[in-house]
């Protein structure tokens, strides 16, 4: 799909079918996040490449073939997955989430989360605007890669911080500031 096609068929996606997503796909949306493009740079762009989010991916249940549940951190230098946390928090997110229950229903949510202080230590507080710009060049990347792989999503700001925080054992360093569902919409 070209860009072009990809900007207008682009939606929000909230009912997923009862499918997982294949490791390729996972792969490719975990990559337009913080994946390695030219050297140092990473698929998203980054006030004065600071980079102060971090990705993590909740798995559901059967969701990826050869990824068991699990809450994972997403490396980009390795392009690689760390188990964090086993078993599948879905539900647990879902209720973090005021119950919005597509969350629960897709097989798989990114969670971008913040460290500030990787921008606000050289931007100092006018760095927080940066980091919810950082947040929506990278939501607009999964996005636009989602409907390329016939792939729905639905970015989700409306969320508890501190249930996140725990249904996804963060560390008190990172801040959640975004969550995208994801799976083969229904429609």
């Amino acid at each position: 799909m070209s860009l072009e096609g990809a900007l207008f068929v682009r939606k929000s996606r909230r009912d997923y079918a009862r499918k997982g997503l294949t490791l390729e796909e996972l792969s490719q949306m975990l990559w337009c996040t913080l994946g390695a493009t030219q050297g140092r740079h990473k698929a998203s762009p980054s006030a004065g490449a600071c980079y102060p989010l971090d990705v993590h991916v909740v798995v559901g249940r059967d969701a990826v073939p050869s990824v068991p549940a699990g809450v994972y951190g997403y490396e980009p230098v390795a392009h690689q997955l760390k188990l964090l946390l086993a078993g599948d928090v879905r539900e647990e997110l879902c209720e973090a989430a005021w119950g919005q229950d597509f969350i629960a229903a897709a097989p798989v949510t990114i969670a971008f989360l913040s460290e500030f202080e990787r921008t606000t230590q050289r931007y100092g507080e006018r760095g927080l605007r940066y980091v919810f710009m950082d947040v929506g060049h990278m939501g607009q990347n999964i996005y636009l890669q989602a409907e390329a792989l016939g792939l729905g999503t639905v970015a989700v700001g409306a969320f508890q911080d501190a249930r996140v925080t725990s249904v996804l054992k963060l560390p008190a360093h990172l801040k959640p500031v975004y969550l995208m569902p994801v799976g083969h919409p229904t429609g």
